[in-house]
């Protein structure tokens, strides 16, 4: 069985994009392509990661990518799902086929344009990746809100807390021109209800909440053999998928338990412990998820993730920096693309290429990318080999 490898990545800017998700597509995937020293025709297969729900008319997006050039015409193309953990769906599917030694090379793109549907909108579509028999007609703020009420009536109000990662993410955020938001915001501003950081769902403010964007990412991933054609390469040294029950209602609010496990397995199988992680993209969807998830994955215990704030583990000189890029906060969260650009930013460290969000000598990256409320969940450990 070969190993798979990232060899090349694109990245549009995340934001309001005034083009269609075809143009999205093909500007990443081009990037992508080029990046890696390929031409189109080396593409085996194609892989694209797209949750829509209705966003836009685009229903059958795989085959888009085949407008970029003509020698992609009947390889197999398909579009992967798994709510917002798409992107990691379609990277895990293209890398299984590659070890299978089904194909040699794939391009994965995971792409969302949600701009052109109102706020209402979004948060309906976004709705549906809830467990509807109990918690159908709850938005997923809500659904997060639930989280952060039980966590703060557990360990104590965890509202300044909160504020705390909204204003690191978006301090972050100004060092990555690809992100949808360069706004420096402080923790008293984030930790204030006011007329500009209203309360969306009790106790979580529009500070704690990701961002509705347009964006794309793309990934070149090939087979061992094909590594003397290439500049860079970056491994897997883990790539775990666990999920979880859907219905809340059959999970514990205070342990995000199916992200503890994820986490668990890619160390065990890597060899490794937190300790050897150089940074880490993380799925702060809310503000309450990215301090769940430092409980997770074993910065903190249980009810303690505030520590790794304090001690300054977290933030960009820290042992740990998480969410260097300004994560889906700040950096911006179109649905599809977003476990593709982890793992694009990810990539970007391990070999040095991450400019102002470059940590000195990073080997081992972290991606956590996470499908509904802790439902469907990632864990990738990348390291450069070449």
């Amino acid at each position: 069985m070969g190993e798979a490898y990232i060899t090349g990545w694109g990245h549009t800017k995340f934001g309001r994009f005034d083009g269609d998700l075809e143009d999205l597509i093909l500007a990443a995937a081009d990037e992508a392509i080029k990046h890696s020293g390929i031409t189109p025709d080396a593409i085996d297969a194609v892989w694209i990661g797209h949750f829509n729900a209705g966003m836009v008319n685009d229903a059958f997006p795989s085959s888009l990518v085949f407008n970029l050039d003509p020698s992609m015409r009947f390889i197999p193309a398909t579009r992967c799902e798994n709510a917002c953990a798409s992107g990691s769906a379609a990277i895990f599917a293209a890398r299984d086929a590659i070890r299978a030694g089904t194909i040699k090379r794939a391009l994965v793109v995971g792409v969302e344009k949600m701009t052109a549907t109102d706020t209402a909108g979004v948060t309906e579509a976004l709705g549906g990746a809830a467990y509807q028999r109990e918690e159908a007609g709850t938005s997923f703020p809500q659904v997060f809100a639930r989280f952060a009420q039980a966590y703060s009536q557990a360990h104590g109000d965890c509202s300044t807390t909160l504020a705390h990662i909204a204003a690191k993410n978006h301090a972050n955020a100004m060092n990555n021109p690809l992100a949808q938001l360069h706004k420096p915001l402080s923790v008293e501003f984030c930790d204030t209800v006011s007329e500009k950081n209203p309360l969306i769902a009790s106790p979580l403010r529009m500070t704690d909440c990701s961002l509705i964007s347009d964006g794309a990412a793309a990934l070149v991933i090939s087979d061992e053999s094909l590594l003397n054609e290439h500049s860079l390469a970056v491994g897997f040294r883990a790539a775990v998928q666990v999920n979880d029950f859907m219905p809340m209602s059959r999970r514990n609010l205070l342990e995000f338990g199916g992200p503890a496990e994820a986490f668990r397995r890619a160390y065990e199988l890597a060899g490794v412990t937190v300790s050897d992680l150089s940074c880490a993209e993380v799925h702060d969807c809310f503000t309450i998820a990215e301090l769940m998830i430092y409980e997770a994955m074993g910065l903190a215990p249980d009810g303690r993730g505030r520590q790794a704030l304090d001690d300054g583990t977290v933030m960009p000189e820290g042992r740990l920096p998480v969410n260097l890029s300004g994560g889906l906060k700040a950096k911006g969260h179109p649905v599809g693309a977003t476990g593709v650009s982890m793992h694009v930013l990810a990539a970007r460290q391990v070999t040095g290429n991450a400019d102002q969000m470059q940590v000195p000598g990073a080997e081992l990256a972290c991606v956590f990318n996470m499908g509904g409320a802790a439902v469907a969940n990632y864990v990738s450990l990348l390291e450069a080999v070449k």
